[in-house]
């Protein structure tokens, strides 16, 4: 027979599992240095600036 295993327990650890796996994208996804972030809006900016200069008056 099997080890007996309470079912609540094994539910709450997978889902903290799942929260440290879901953390761990996260963190990839939107760690950014405060540098980095300054960095890419004045990239944005630069780009938008040379967009709307790139327009043809009617």
């Amino acid at each position: 027979m099997g080890d007996v295993i309470n079912l609540n327990k094994a539910r709450k650890a997978r889902a903290r599992s799942e929260a440290k796996d879901q953390a761990a994208v996260n963190r990839v996804a939107h760690g950014r240095s405060k540098a980095e972030r300054d960095a890419a809006a004045a990239e944005r900016e630069r780009l938008q600036r040379l967009l709307d200069g790139s327009k043809r008056e009617d």
